[in-house]
C-alpha cells in the first residue's frame, strides 16, 4: 500500500489531490499532513475536515516514520527541488508538483539522486488526465482522423486586469500543462518557435504565449494562452487528413467557489453540450458528423502508476525525459519574454 505524506495543504492537496486519492482505499492510505506552524495559524478548521489524517508541524516526524513511503511535495515553487531532495535522503518516493523544478538542470539532477538511492522521483502532470485532454487522445488513437497534420491547444481568457500584473511565472504555473500534454502525446519535437510576451507590459511578465511544435512527421502542435478572448473559443482544435475534431473549454475545477468541508469531484458523465464535435471522411467514402461523449477526468491515475512503479517495476507514465524537455521549453520561452519589446 502506498503510505501518503503530504508537504502541503494548500487548494492543489485538497482540490487535486485527496478527492482522488480517497477512491482508492485498497491501495492508498494519507497518513500525514505537514504544514509550516505558521501557515496553521487561523487556518486549522480545515483540519477537521480529514479526521483520520495526522496533521503535523515537525518535519522529522514525517521523513523518520519509516511506514510512509511516498511523500507528495505540494509547496510554493521555489521549494519542490529542496522538500523532494530531503524525502529522497530519507529514503522515500517522491511525487512533486509541478513544476518540478525551476530549471532542466535541476530536475536531472534529482533524477539523477533518485536513481542512485533506488527511488521513484515523478513529476505530478496530472493534467494529461483531464477530462478533454484524455477525450482528445482517445479521438487521436483510435486513427478516424487518419494522418494527424495540426492540433491547437488553448487557455484563454477574458482578464483585462492582466494589464496591471508586472512579473514572470505564467509560462510556469499555467504554460507548463499544456507544453506536458504535448510532450507527453508526440514527444520531443524537432523545433520550437516562440512568442512569449505581455501584450500591455512587454518584457516585464509572461502572460502571452504561442508556441509551436514541429514534429518530424509534418504534425504541428500549438500552444496559446492570451487574456484578451472574450468569446469562448474550443479548448483544442485537431486536424487531420481525413477529418477534425473540436473540443469545447469545460472550465476547470479551480473555478469552483469553495464550501465547508472536504471538496467533493463530480465522476458524473458530462451533458452533451460538453462533448466534442468529430467530423470525418470513413473508409466507405461517407461524410461523418457526430459528438464525441467526453471521458471523465481522473487525476488518481497518477496514483495508480505510482503504485505500479513503485511495488511492480512498472515504467514512469511521466517519464523523466519528459519533464526536463518541458522545462527547457518553458526556461527558453521566459527568456523569449523577458527580452520582447
Amino acid at each position: 500500500m502506498l503510505v501518503v505524506a503530504y508537504i502541503g495543504f494548500g487548494n492543489s492537496v485538497c482540490r487535486y489531490h485527496l478527492p482522488y486519492v480517497e477512491r482508492r482505499p485498497d491501495t492508498i492510505k494519507v497518513k500525514y499532513i505537514y504544514r509550516r506552524e505558521e501557515d496553521r495559524k487561523g487556518d486549522e478548521e480545515r483540519e477537521t475536515w480529514y479526521p483520520n489524517i495526522t496533521f503535523t508541524t515537525d518535519i522529522d516526524q514525517v521523513m523518520n516514520d519509516e511506514e510512509v513511503n511516498l511523500v507528495v511535495v505540494n509547496t510554493p515553487d521555489a521549494f519542490h527541488v529542496s522538500y523532494t531532495m530531503m524525502a529522497l535522503e530519507h529514503g522515500k518516493n517522491v511525487l512533486c508538483e509541478k513544476p518540478f523544478a525551476m530549471t532542466a538542470k535541476e530536475a536531472a539532477e534529482v533524477f539523477a539522486f533518485a536513481k542512485e538511492k533506488g527511488l521513484v522521483a515523478m513529476s505530478n502532470q496530472n493534467r494529461r488526465y483531464d477530462a478533454d485532454m484524455r477525450t482528445v487522445r482517445k479521438v487521436i488513437e483510435s486513427g478516424v482522423l487518419g494522418e494527424l497534420v495540426e492540433i491547437e491547444s488553448h487557455y484563454d481568457y477574458y482578464r483585462p486586469s492582466i494589464k496591471d500584473r508586472k512579473g514572470f511565472g505564467i509560462l510556469y504555473g499555467l504554460a507548463v500543462h499544456p507544453i506536458d500534454q504535448i510532450i507527453g502525446q508526440f514527444g520531443k519535437p524537432n523545433k520550437v518557435v516562440y512568442d512569449c510576451r505581455s501584450i500591455d507590459n512587454p518584457g516585464e511578465a509572461d502572460d502571452y504565449y504561442d508556441i509551436d511544435f514541429f514534429y518530424d512527421n509534418g504534425v504541428k502542435a500549438i500552444v496559446k494562452t492570451s487574456y484578451y478572448v472574450k468569446l469562448d473559443y474550443p479548448r483544442f482544435i485537431v486536424h487531420g487528413k481525413k477529418g477534425s475534431f473540436l473540443m469545447p473549454a469545460l472550465g476547470h475545477q479551480s473555478a469552483q467557489k469553495p464550501k465547508p468541508g472536504p471538496i467533493e469531484i463530480s465522476f458524473d458523465p458530462l451533458p452533451e453540450e460538453k462533448w466534442g464535435t468529430l467530423s470525418y471522411i470513413d473508409d466507405e467514402g461517407n461524410d461523418i458528423t457526430k459528438k464525441v461523449p467526453t471521458e471523465i477526468g481522473d487525476y488518481g491515475i497518477i496514483y495508480d502508476n505510482l503504485y505500479d512503479v513503485i511495488f511492480n517495476h512498472g515504467e514512469k507514465i511521466v517519464k523523466d525525459e519528459e519533464v526536463i524537455e518541458v522545462l527547457k521549453i518553458i526556461e527558453e520561452g521566459t527568456k523569449v519574454a523577458k527580452e520582447a519589446k
